[in-house]
């Protein structure tokens, strides 16, 4: 199995941050079930005041192939494009076995 951590800093964005975040949770989660080795994703949108980022996404794949395929899956890509990449001002990514 692999963990695949991602942490975001969002751009200033005029108010809208609830929504931002709101609608990047509603539709990276509801990528399970539609990418092949996709086990789990939760998008975490309530940062304690004593984080330095916005938003969290914890998932589990299968293994490293899929988590690969999960990169360029076209359902990913245009929730990503749509949802987050917009938005982000930073991303800092770890990866692991467990």
């Amino acid at each position: 199995m692999v963990r695949h951590v991602i942490l975001w800093k969002l751009k200033d964005s005029e108010g809208n941050t609830e929504k931002i975040k709101s609608d990047a949770k509603e539709n990276l989660e509801a990528l399970v079930g539609k990418i092949d080795g996709l086990e789990k994703l939760e998008l975490n949108i309530s940062p304690c005041r004593s984080s330095n980022c916005d938003m969290m996404l914890d998932s589990l794949f299968e293994s490293e192939a899929a988590l690969k395929a999960y990169q360029t899956h076209p359902a990913h890509a245009a929730a990503a494009d749509k949802y987050v990449r917009p938005f982000a001002e930073k991303r800092l990514c770890f990866d692991f076995e467990c």
